[in-house]
């Protein structure tokens, strides 16, 4: 599965030839066409036709008509399958500023515009491997969260030693911030 495999890579946006926005990815939700949840469980349409597209690209919609989810498309063409980025800790920002799916996308400027856009530098937008997970501790795996149907897969995945996690699993206390992990910057890598 492709979602917690993604917990500690980078998000990255170009922003100049020589400035970049770069984030570790420290929450996932993995969506899949055989589950109620998914966006494409009952077919194809014009809402969700990129979620049915090339992996790799940028699935966006609009929740509630409000907050942008950013998603990347992943398993293989005309099968929906994805991962909701959920949070993201963005080395000398705030831990909060991207934690959860609207404040994600709203710092990295991600709206529906760029919908189906492939991830690659040529883009302006990619992934990159990141942080070494022994250094990053332990990975919660738990249900997904905001979601009325199949709410009992767990199919969520979060750094324990974040402090940036949208929502923590009852009784996981956020980390103090002498114990909390920390991001390094894209440029250290």
């Amino acid at each position: 599965m492709v979602a917690p495999s993604l917990i500690g890579c980078f998000l990255i946006k170009r922003l100049s030839k020589n400035s970049y926005l770069a984030g570790v990815i420290v929450e996932t939700e993995a969506y899949s066409q055989e589950e109620a949840s998914c966006h494409g469980f009952s077919g194809r349409t014009q809402r969700n036709k990129t979620l049915f597209g090339e992996p790799g690209n940028f699935y966006i919609y609009l929740s509630y008509g409000i907050n942008s989810c950013v998603n990347i498309v992943t398993g293989k063409k005309n099968w929906a399958n994805g991962v909701l980025l959920r949070s993201i800790a963005i080395k000398g920002e705030h831990e909060r500023i991207a934690s959860g799916p609207g404040l994600l996308a709203k710092r990295f400027g991600l709206n529906k515009n760029f919908d189906n856009l492939h991830l690659s530098p040529a883009n302006d937008f990619w992934l990159s491997e990141g942080e070494n997970l022994t250094r990053m501790g332990n990975i919660v795996q738990t249900t997904r969260i905001g979601i009325s149907q199949a709410k009992d897969i767990p199919w969520r995945w979060y750094l324990k030693s974040s402090r940036s996690v949208s929502k923590r699993v009852r009784g996981d206390r956020i980390p103090p911030k002498n114990k909390c992990w920390e991001p390094s910057t894209f440029e250290e890598l």
